[in-house]
This record gives structure tokens, C-alpha cells and sequence, in this order.
């Protein structure tokens, strides 16, 4: 009889752990980056994305970039980056960290990306990205992120 109790005690602990976990985490589940924009050869390309959601280890977002002086070159797209919580706790406690993801176009074309995040205060910092438009071809962004939730007014 005993036995059941501390059973279900146990059951109750590993459950509390598990939700002040992902509450450690929920600052993350919205993520808002900067506009970024990069030279390309005789081109400049301007990246603008909403804030990205996270869901479990996945942060996904939409892209629209623009291309000037070619706009015919310019795409829209979804784009999601795969951040493990492990790493976003690093972040959380100003560690550097690298991420790497993908993005389609709205022609179901792909694109690798691949980055890096440099916490600069609670809840904001400075990242890279790296677009590979083609093996050998690649645009790099620098911008900044933050983290809405920091900036939100705590609950009383």
C-alpha cells in the first residue's frame, strides 16, 4: 500500500520538474529578429521576418527577401531553425551558441542556413546567418534578436 503512495509522489515531482523546466524556457517561445541585409555580388538583399515560434526544439518563421536592384529576384518562404533546449539554456545564461536549419522558397526550393547567437543582455543579443543559395554561394546576415517576453510587463 505504501508503495502507491510514493509512486504517485514520485509521478508528481517528475511532472512539477518537468513544467518549472519548460517554464524556464518560455521566454524562447517567441523570438523576434532584426531586419538584416547583405551584399551579393552588384546586389544588396534585405531579409525581413516575423518573430519566429518555437515549438519543442524547432523556431519557424516566414521570410520575405528582397533584392535590390534585381527585384525579380527576390523570394518569399518559410524558414525554421532547430535550436535543442539545451542550447537555448547556454543562451539563457549568456553562452554563445551555433544553430543550423533550413528554408524553402514558395517554389519548394531549399536552402541550408547555418548561424550563430551571442547573448548581449537578458533577453537580446547579436546573430549571424548564413543562407546557402547554392553549394558554393552563400549570403551572410548580421543582426540582432530578442526575446519579447523580457520586455513584456511582469504579472503582479
Amino acid at each position: 500500500m505504501t508503495r502507491i503512495p510514493r509512486f504517485i509522489a514520485l509521478a508528481a515531482l517528475c511532472l512539477v520538474c518537468a513544467r518549472a523546466a519548460d517554464e524556464d524556457l518560455a521566454p524562447f517561445n517567441v523570438v523576434a529578429i532584426g531586419e538584416g541585409s547583405a551584399s551579393l555580388f552588384t546586389a544588396t538583399v534585405t531579409m525581413r521576418m516575423p518573430p519566429f515560434v518555437r515549438h519543442q526544439s524547432v523556431l519557424t518563421s516566414t521570410y520575405s527577401a528582397q533584392v535590390f536592384p534585381y527585384f525579380f529576384f527576390s523570394e518569399k518562404g518559410r524558414i525554421s531553425i532547430t535550436i535543442p533546449e539545451e542550447d537555448l539554456r547556454k543562451v539563457a545564461i549568456g553562452r554563445p551558441i551555433d544553430f543550423a536549419g533550413k528554408a524553402y522558397n514558395e517554389a519548394g526550393e531549399g536552402r541550408r542556413i547555418e548561424g550563430h547567437a551571442v547573448p548581449t543582455g537578458p533577453g537580446k543579443g547579436r546573430i549571424q546567418v548564413r543562407v546557402y543559395i547554392s553549394r558554393r554561394i552563400s549570403i551572410t546576415y548580421n543582426t540582432t534578436y530578442f526575446l519579447p517576453a523580457y520586455a513584456a510587463p511582469s504579472p503582479r
